[in-house]
């Protein structure tokens, strides 16, 4: 009797598991998709003046179809005087000359959606451009967009001088106060001077940028990666009697005392206010969903403790970002970390965000070095692997399926703010992000395929001749095509919808498991220049025989290839990924 119940109970379960994958609710786009950050300036220039621009981009959206790619977003393309290139925005409703007209973007759109692509812009809420409409007019003395901004009072030292009203410093060095004498005031800004912070407790500027996300959305784009949002709402100085306070020491060494770590922002970031406007703008964006169908998506940009980070993803019965982003794999582990430091990474964002909300892995952007630099050029393969194949959404900065480095940029070429600022010939590379924004590498052929200029906006990183697309699609093995396996494999169900499990087996080597409905996949990524033979049976359920899916371009394997699964040899650098047979 106890047998035959048994195998009632076994059939049962058997069902029970059939009918969960057939009834599996469907994901929605984004969930689904793979996103790439383009970063216009440096991807593809179709006029020739060394600037990549929107009708560039569109002349490389089969590329993007190519590799597997559903979404891109696009780093700022909107009016700007480029003192930040892009993040200074004077037009949020116009594009940026150098970059094209109105009708190429809408072109760009229109490609897009007939290749099955979505286009989500990059939101810059926190500042504007020091020559936008709103600050000229604001000096004017018009009241409504002086009120856009934040002013205040100097204070007179012991000398008779005027003084920044307080001790608050910019992200790019120095004071985050600026004077105006056709004020009399000093503006703040948080990043560059030409970036004034907009005043977000003013109902005026929250509905302007409501009225911005909107004009947008109804020029076709699915969404927003919102920039810097934890910047938005400083203190509410009527708790401090009319005036800001002094931010405290971090207590952070070897820095100097105008570099923006040494103090502790607690009164310039992660205020309160700013997950309701979040939660505000995720209501817009489900408005049009209500129209057409179609999920707007926004994903949020902030380095910050992880319990403020999973803030963004809403509160109670407010939703706010889909994609809060996880930049664990960037602040946290590099290739100096040991596999149990890339496992705590990992499971940190896992464990801290609601169960019911979707992940994200983020390894690259446009403001840190390059995955293949920060890491190790022979782990690139490895690195795509864990962003896109663990559970939830993968981001892929362009040229991170190449497995691109940092370019040189000496001091003469350095444009970017951040590095020319601190005015240090000697130390600019510790702040400069130009290494990461050097020209997309398209071909061995002059300025690597991205433009016919006799000289690029930032020059072409050594080695392109061989480090490129034309290379790669053209060879047997290559970072390109190893992305492109990756790509489709992620649509498989068990890293749609499978659980996962992750083990450091030793201080190089992290393995983690994936599975649903009786199938299992193993990822196995050596972070170091090292050889072992793994045992794998210590992840539950692996046992027996294990075959080859996908090797690194390092691994001397093939696909195909058969080992016991407690005795998988791993060279130095290789990356797997075995089924269970």
């Amino acid at each position: 009797m106890r047998v035959i119940f048994l195998l009632l109970f076994l059939v049962a379960l058997c069902a029970s598991n059939a009918i969960d994958r057939n009834n599996e609710p469907e994901q929605d786009w984004w969930q689904k998709t793979i996103f790439y950050q383009i970063y216009p300036r440096s991807f593809a220039d179709s006029d020739g003046d060394g600037i990549g621009d929107l009708n560039g981009i569109t002349s490389k959206l089969e590329y993007i179809k190519e590799i597997g790619v559903g979404a891109i977003w696009l780093s700022p393309m909107f009016q700007s005087p480029m003192y930040d290139f892009g993040y200074d925005i004077s037009d949020f409703y116009a594009v940026h000359d150098e970059y094209g007209t109105m009708e190429d973007f809408e072109a760009l759109t229109a490609k897009a959606e007939e290749l099955g692509i979505k286009v989500v812009l990059d939101l810059v809420p926190n500042h504007s451009s020091n020559e936008s409409e709103w600050f000229q007019k604001a000096l004017q003395g018009d009241e409504k967009y002086y009120n856009y901004y934040i002013w205040e009072d100097g204070v007179i030292d012991e000398d008779g001088n005027m003084q920044p009203p307080n001790n608050w410093l910019s992200h790019f060095h120095d004071s985050a106060w600026e004077y105006k004498e056709e004020v009399g005031k000093y503006y703040l800004h948080q990043f560059v001077v030409g970036q004034p912070d907009l005043n977000y407790r003013n109902p005026d500027v929250v509905e302007e940028m409501n009225n911005v996300i909107r004009f947008w959305i109804e020029k076709g784009v699915a969404g927003f990666r919102v920039d810097a949002v934890n910047c938005l709402f400083e203190v509410d100085k009527k708790l401090w009697g009319g005036k800001y306070p002094d931010e405290p020491l971090s207590g952070a060494y070897e820095v100097a005392l105008n570099d923006h770590s040494s103090l502790n922002h607690i009164y310039t970031k992660d205020q309160n206010e700013t997950y309701y406007v979040v939660y505000d703008w995720r209501d817009i964006l489900d408005e049009y969903k209500a129209k057409d169908g179609l999920t707007r998506i926004m994903m949020t940009e902030v380095y910050a403790s992880i319990q403020n980070v999973i803030k963004y993803y809403g509160e109670g019965d407010r939703e706010g970002a889909q994609i809060p982003f996880n930049f664990d794999l960037i602040t946290d582990v590099d290739g100096s970390s040991s596999a149990n430091d890339i496992k705590r990474a990992i499971d940190n964002f896992l464990t801290y965000k609601p169960v019911d909300k979707d992940a994200n892995w983020v390894i690259g952007n446009h403001d840190n070095n390059r995955m293949a630099s920060r890491y190790h050029p022979e782990l690139v393969d490895g690195l795509n692997m864990i962003i896109l194949l663990l559970p939830g959404v993968g981001v892929t900065y362009m040229g991170e399926e190449l497995g691109l480095v940092d370019g040189y940029v000496s001091w003469e070429d350095t444009v970017d703010p951040a590095g020319c600022n601190p005015n240090d010939p000697i130390n600019y590379e510790n702040w400069s992000r130009d290494p990461e924004r050097t020209p997309f590498q398209w071909s061995a052929e002059k300025n690597a395929g991205f433009s016919t200029a006799d000289k690029t906006w930032l020059p072409v990183a050594e080695g392109y001749e061989t480090l490129n697309v034309e290379v790669q699609r053209a060879a047997e093995r290559s970072h390109l095509k190893v992305y492109q396996a990756l790509a489709a494999l992620r649509q498989d169900p068990v890293f749609r919808y499978g659980r996962y499990e992750s083990l450091a087996l030793n201080q190089d080597v992290l393995a983690f498991r994936r599975w649903y409905d009786n199938e299992i996949y193993i990822v196995v990524v050596n972070t170091k220049d090292s050889e072992y033979v793994l045992d794998l049976t210590y992840l539950e359920n692996v046992e027996k025989d294990l075959v080859v899916v996908l090797r690194s371009i390092e691994s001397p394997k093939n696909e195909g290839d058969r080992f016991e699964a407690n005795a998988v040899p791993i060279a130095g650098y290789e990356a797997l990924v075995l089924r269970k047979k």
